[in-house]
């Protein structure tokens, strides 16, 4: 197996961590990974993506267009900014939730409307309400292990257990959330 993943956010959403857990996982079964990050403005809500791409043999971390088998977007606009990375099979996890940049906050562009359907109509996507789904927790920050558990069935790997992946990835006063995320993402796509 051989896999592809671009993840997709703004800037304090947890692309990072999530990154992380995904990495952990992956080479307790025994996979060669690489990793590469994009920060941008990341300290300034701007836009983050980490590519993991994983198999037997993985000589380079960077993804090319028409390559990830799947992206996993943190909020709505940053799936259609990363889109062409998608293989035209590939499948989008996409939280329906929008994140004002500074430019939209500031009055100075309008947040492009029609990102889900453009996905849709494209890629075959699965959409959840992630930052819902994170509130009914206790804590919108667990909203990207919530999309992490979204992506965990179209990655094919259900032999790992994810739950001690988090258990030993996240720091131990944030288990119990994140565990409940993770299950709560999972649930939201089967």
């Amino acid at each position: 197996m051989k896999k592809s993943i671009i993840l997709a956010g703004v800037g304090g959403q947890g692309a990072i961590l999530t990154a992380k857990i995904l990495i952990n996982g992956v080479m307790q079964k025994g996979y060669d990974v690489k990793m590469s990050e994009v920060h941008g403005m990341s300290q300034r809500g701007g836009s983050v993506s980490t590519q993991v791409h994983f198999g037997d043999k993985v000589y380079a971390p960077v993804i090319g267009k028409g390559e990830a088998d799947i992206l996993v977007a943190f909020e709505k606009m940053e799936a259609v900014r990363y889109a062409e990375f998608l293989k035209p099979e590939g499948i989008a996890v996409i939280n329906d939730y929008a994140m004002e940049s500074a430019a939209t906050a500031a009055g100075l562009c309008e947040y492009p409307e029609g990102c889900l359907e453009a996905m849709q109509e494209n890629f075959n996507c699965l959409v959840l309400n992630a930052y819902d789904i994170a509130m009914q927790l206790g804590n919108p920050k667990c909203m990207n292990v919530v999309l992490f558990g979204a992506m965990t069935h179209p990655l094919g790997l259900d032999d790992i257990d994810w739950e001690s992946v988090i258990r030993e990835t996240v720091p131990e006063k944030f288990v119990e959330l994140n565990l409940r995320a993770y299950r709560a993402g999972r649930e939201a796509v089967l």
